[in-house]
């Protein structure tokens, strides 16, 4: 990881934390730097809608454009007994949005078909084949969940079959929407909806919220009433997963979901948490992102996502164990064949010239499934946008990860006319191309790239709430930190900065990590740093005084729980 750029947040004027009396200073300080600025703001951001609240659920899921028409016509066909096929995507939002909208919607007493492509054999978003399949099963309508927003031609194709096409995803947008009967995606221009930043599942659930709402004003007569709070697991589940900022709605959503999934009685849900993460282990969105998050894409990565979804709405405890033991080797042949891929990738981009803005990683050797995670690593070792590519049979896909300062999907926007396809965000992002159009697309990527970034200073920069004493850390402060959970993209864990700090005894912890004892002279602290095992050379000959970053959390040794430090960074002090 290259050296990062520590930024302090400014400080809160003198009388800010006066407005909230019953928070300590320094997360009066966070609430100033969040944007939160009333004691109203604060107490709702802290806690989490009651059950009876009118917007326990959000907003009203009928102010999306296209809300209406796709409820009516799903109902229409409920009414009438036509098949409505889901058709998902292979990575965990997909596999949640999937499960979760075909669970709503045999509740409502559809005749619900679930659909995931195969990652290898069709590719990402809708295909043709797949449509004429459904067809002949017997579906008259599709839904497409995480996917479809970029797919013109195939929705134009399914419309050709006889299928009644909506789409609802939460993709970036292309020049034109898809010809469908109804189009659901806050991000269209025009749409009303307050909050924009859902995951796939996100939008699913908006569904079948709005179908709940009908369903409650107007029951379909062999339809149940939904328990939407049944939904909110896979909600927090995909919502965490898919790296949507953790702001707003799906801050709440997620908030719920959370509590929902620490009592799950989703069978393969509480086997894959027990055998990830340990039956005793609390669910956060932590959790879901180290542990559940990773063995749900790793069935669509190495194998098929069909694993996932079985996992998720299997009503068998001896099924959901198998099933789960399965995700669990699948993740360990991820694991491995992600590390050896890797070394290989960031050998071809340590041959590249110095001055390379965008990196681009190639080969026939790299699955398809992983090269997203290839494309990750070379971003994060590099701070650069990285590409990884694999091709076949006269075709290139690729997946690429981006840093804030550069679009990649507006990238790959301006070079449409040399892809077959593409799409994602403005952080990740994927496409396909020719290979006889490849030369150019780098190119073309390559200027694109120093255009936008030959001008700035590309140095990560770790975001830091409040400078504080090493005394101001307690359980308390513990308890209010909790509080602003959950955390992830958009709503990050609070970072402290300590300075001039004694480093006692250091030592390490298994291959990469290091323990710390450190003290301000008036406590004395214990410290881990995760995978910063580089940082023991510097702190050597001991005592040495530094700065230390870190969050506060808690941990239990010997059944007892205890407060620690997760050091992020550390330098030596500036005497």
């Amino acid at each position: 990881m290259p050296k990062r750029r520590w930024h302090v947040a400014p400080l809160a004027p003198p009388t800010f934390s006066a407005r909230f009396p019953q928070f300590p200073a320094l997360i009066a300080q966070i609430f100033f730097n969040r944007g939160i600025t009333t004691l109203a703001d604060a107490n709702h951001f802290v806690g989490a809608p009651d059950a009876g609240d009118g917007h326990a659920f959000g907003d009203d899921p009928f102010k999306m454009h296209g809300m209406t028409r796709a409820v009516e016509r799903i109902r229409r066909a409920i009414r009438d007994g036509e098949a409505i096929a889901v058709y998902g995507d292979f990575d965990a939002d997909g596999v949640c949005a999937t499960a979760l909208l075909t669970q709503a919607l045999k509740l409502l007493g559809a005749k619900a078909l679930p659909y995931i492509p195969h990652r290898i054999n069709e590719g990402y978003g809708l295909n043709e084949d797949a449509l004429k399949e459904l067809k002949e099963k017997g579906a008259r309508v599709v839904v497409t969940v995480d996917c479809g927003i970029r797919s013109l031609g195939e929705v134009d194709k399914g419309a050709a079959l006889g299928l009644d096409m909506i789409v609802t995803d939460h993709h970036s947008v292309g020049a034109e929407l898809p010809r469908a009967v109804a189009v659901i995606n806050p991000k269209q221009e025009g749409d009303a909806y307050p909050f924009q930043e859902f995951a796939g599942v996100g939008i699913a659930f908006k569904l079948a919220q709005a179908l709940s709402m009908l369903q409650e004003q107007q029951p379909l007569p062999n339809g149940q009433a939904l328990n939407l709070d049944e939904l909110l697991d896979l909600v927090a589940l995909g919502t965490v997963a898919d790296l949507v900022p953790l702001i707003g709605e799906n801050r709440m959503l997620v908030k719920r979901g959370l509590a929902r999934l620490n009592k799950t009685e989703r069978p393969g849900l509480v086997a894959m948490m027990q055998q990830a993460a340990g039956k005793n282990r609390a669910m956060n969105a932590g959790t879901i992102g180290f542990f559940l998050g990773p063995r749900l894409n790793a069935a669509g990565r190495i194998e098929h996502a069909r694993t996932a979804y079985k996992l998720l709405t299997t009503q068998y405890p001896g099924e959901a164990e198998d099933l789960a033991a399965k995700l669990e080797a699948t993740n360990r042949e991820r694991q491995k064949l992600t590390d050896e891929m890797t070394q290989k990738a960031r050998a071809m981009v340590a041959a590249l010239p110095p001055d390379e803005y965008i990196l681009i990683a190639g080969s026939p050797e790299f699955p398809e499934g992983i090269i997203g995670l290839i494309a990750s690593k070379i971003q994060e070792d590099t701070y650069r946008p990285a590409v990884a590519m694999t091709h076949k049979d006269g075709v290139m896909r690729g997946s690429a990860r981006s840093i804030p300062e550069f679009n990649i999907v507006a990238a790959l926007d301006e070079c449409a006319d040399l892809l077959v396809r593409h799409g994602g965000h403005a952080a990740a992002a994927g496409f396909t191309v020719d290979t006889l159009k490849f030369d150019a697309l780098h190119a073309r990527l390559r200027a694109i790239a120093e255009r936008e970034l030959a001008r700035l200073e590309l140095t990560p920069t770790l975001s830091i709430d409040a400078e504080a004493s090493l005394s101001e850390m307690n359980w308390k402060l513990l308890e209010h930190l909790d509080q602003l959970a959950p955390f992830g993209y958009g709503n990050r864990e609070p970072v402290f900065l300590s300075r001039n700090v004694l480093v006692k005894a250091a030592r390490l912890v298994g291959a990469e990590h290091v323990a710390l004892t450190v003290s301000d002279g008036i406590v004395v602290w214990d410290a881990i740093a995760f995978r910063q095992k580089d940082i023991l050379p510097q702190l050597a000959p001991l005592p040495k005084q530094v700065d230390i970053v870190y969050n506060l959390a808690s941990k239990v040794w010997q059944n007892e729980p205890r407060l620690q430090l997760e050091v992020k960074d550390i330098r030596l002090a500036d005497l």
